[in-house]
């Protein structure tokens, strides 16, 4: 115990911790702008590697970093208006439509990966962005930018839906439908909006896999984080502040199993230390969903007109 608290007190501890939580804050937040209109997104985990590929290739081709990151959210947000289009407007299932959306943006992003670089083993590189190291706290001085979008974007999703006519009218989308319509607004337009918003946040939480946290893009990369987003929404009650803290204490985990393979000598499998940050999320999980209190019309079509 008293060294996981020595482990726990270092710097590179919680540097490695915000690192590992970065696409996390930024996938969790954009499935909470989907539910929180009232649409299931299981697209996550495929738009997650669409974003991380197509943002790796912009930026190999000449874009800058930047320009990279916007390649990733504008294709999420194409994702996304695609799912939109089966949940929204045509009331197709939520769980069938986005399960169908991650394996169609996967096998997308291999195949054009295989057709762009055929003959290639080993995946070519760039240079990710670069560390702030001007930045004035010790933690943030070896993140990179998009770390510092992520964390700004919690306070700032969290105004725009406790604060803002927008933010209302995205709220009783998910809520009661019919009280939208009942004030002339398209329950549709604010469902499609807040699903392609949340999904260009999701390519963006991929984007951060290839052009900062490593430099290349292999398969498998994502490796399951968008389903971890999935959950931490419902670990958050659908609350942006709970959400940051959710993805923080998932990163603890992540990080904590990392150090406690390396410092194993007793032989333990692997693939123990491995399930641990999920066992734990798990059943940090079911805990806090017993209190958890869904928007009202989640994965529910709604249909102008009726009642």
């Amino acid at each position: 115990m008293g060294s996981i608290l020595e482990m726990m007190a270092t710097l590179p501890f919680w540097v490695a911790v915000l690192r590992v939580a970065t696409p996390l804050i930024l996938g969790t937040l954009g499935v909470l702008l989907c539910e929180r209109a009232g649409v299931l997104n299981l697209g996550i985990e495929g738009l997650m590697v669409a974003g991380a590929f197509s943002g790796w290739l912009a930026v190999y081709l000449g874009l800058p970093l930047w320009g990279g990151v916007a390649v990733a959210a504008g294709v999420g947000a194409a994702f996304g208006l695609l799912h939109a289009g089966f949940t929204v407007l045509l009331a197709l299932s939520q769980h069938v439509a986005g399960l169908g959306l991650t394996l169609l943006a996967t096998a997308l992003s291999y195949f054009a990966y295989r057709v762009a670089f055929p003959k290639v083993n080993t995946p070519p590189t760039i240079r990710p962005f670069a560390t702030m190291d001007w930045l004035p706290i010790p933690v943030l001085q070896q993140q990179t930018p998009l770390t510092l979008l992520a964390l700004a974007l919690v306070p700032l999703i969290g105004w725009a839906l406790y604060r803002t006519p927008a933010g209302l009218a995205l709220r009783m989308a998910g809520e009661s439908p019919a009280a939208v319509e009942a004030q002339g607004i398209s329950v549709a337009r604010v469902r499609t909006a807040a699903v392609v918003a949340g999904s260009a946040l999701m390519g963006v939480a991929g984007a951060f896999l290839t052009l900062s946290a490593f430099d290349a893009f292999f398969f498998n990369m994502v490796n399951g984080r968008g389903w971890v987003c999935v959950a931490l929404v419902v670990f958050a009650g659908w609350r942006p502040g709970k959400a940051l803290l959710g993805a923080l204490l998932f990163a603890v985990f992540d990080a904590m199993q990392l150090r406690l393979q390396q410092a194993d000598a007793g032989g333990l499998p692997y693939q123990l230390y491995l399930m641990l940050p999920y066992a734990l999320a798990i059943a940090a999980l079911v805990i806090a969903s017993r209190r958890a209190s869904a928007p009202q019309a989640l994965m529910k079509p709604y249909i102008p007109g009726e009642r």
